[in-house]
């Protein structure tokens, strides 16, 4: 990582719907400033190793979900809140997309929006490996090595070590953006905002 750079953390979760409303706007950010900052995609750790399934959480994400869409115009479908087979443990889709940071780093943001799909468009259960596949026919990782990697002890370490980056960077909820310039540090938002304000306030920290 360039010394000389700033370094703009984001602070997600591939199960987070308010990350999923985002993902338009931290797209045009991460356009307007890769040329100037460092991106770094830190895992937060939204409801890693959660027992509850999507049927016991299906009255509080249906509101959740329907706001998220209200505001951002993201797409959803709910067909999964019916699901009682599935848990909402979110550290698997992490852990995989830890995994591809290791196997293709240039891929890695390219892989966590198309996750955030595979959840609130497609449904797929990110607990099994092959849910990912189509993603990694786009950007041509062997699916072998993905199943290996995923299901490996050293990934599920690895994506503990980004649930504690978070945590020692004070994050308390998704999407959190932090700037660091220099030894300084700049909350830029926490939570859903436009790419418009949060294009402004980076550019008032980094003059």
């Amino acid at each position: 990582m360039s010394q000389d750079k700033p370094t703009l953390f984001y602070f997600g979760d591939p199960m987070c719907s308010w990350c999923y409303g985002f993902a338009p706007e931290l797209e045009k950010v991460v356009a307007e400033f890769s040329d100037r900052a460092e991106i770094e995609l830190v895992m937060g750790g939204l409801r890693p190793y959660n027992t509850e399934t999507m049927l016991d959480l299906k009255d509080f994400l249906t509101g959740h979900w329907q706001e998220v869409n209200h505001r951002s115009g993201q797409l959803f479908t709910y067909d999964i809140l019916n699901d009682p087979s599935i848990t909402y443990d979110t550290e698997p889709p992490s852990r995989a997309v830890v995994l591809i940071r290791s196997l293709c780093p240039e891929h890695e943001m390219f892989f966590f929006k198309e996750v955030q799909k595979l959840f609130y468009q497609k449904n797929k259960n990110l607990h099994l490996t092959e849910s990912y596949y189509p993603i990694l026919d786009q950007i041509d990782v062997d699916k072998d090595a993905f199943k290996s990697g995923f299901e490996s002890e050293e990934m599920k370490l690895k994506i503990k070590e980004d649930f504690a980056k978070s945590a020692d960077f004070g994050v308390r909820g998704f999407p959190t953006l932090i700037l660091q310039k220099g030894g300084e540090m700049f909350l830029i938002s926490n939570g859903y905002a436009t790419a418009k304000d949060l294009i402004e306030k980076i550019n008032r920290n980094l003059n």
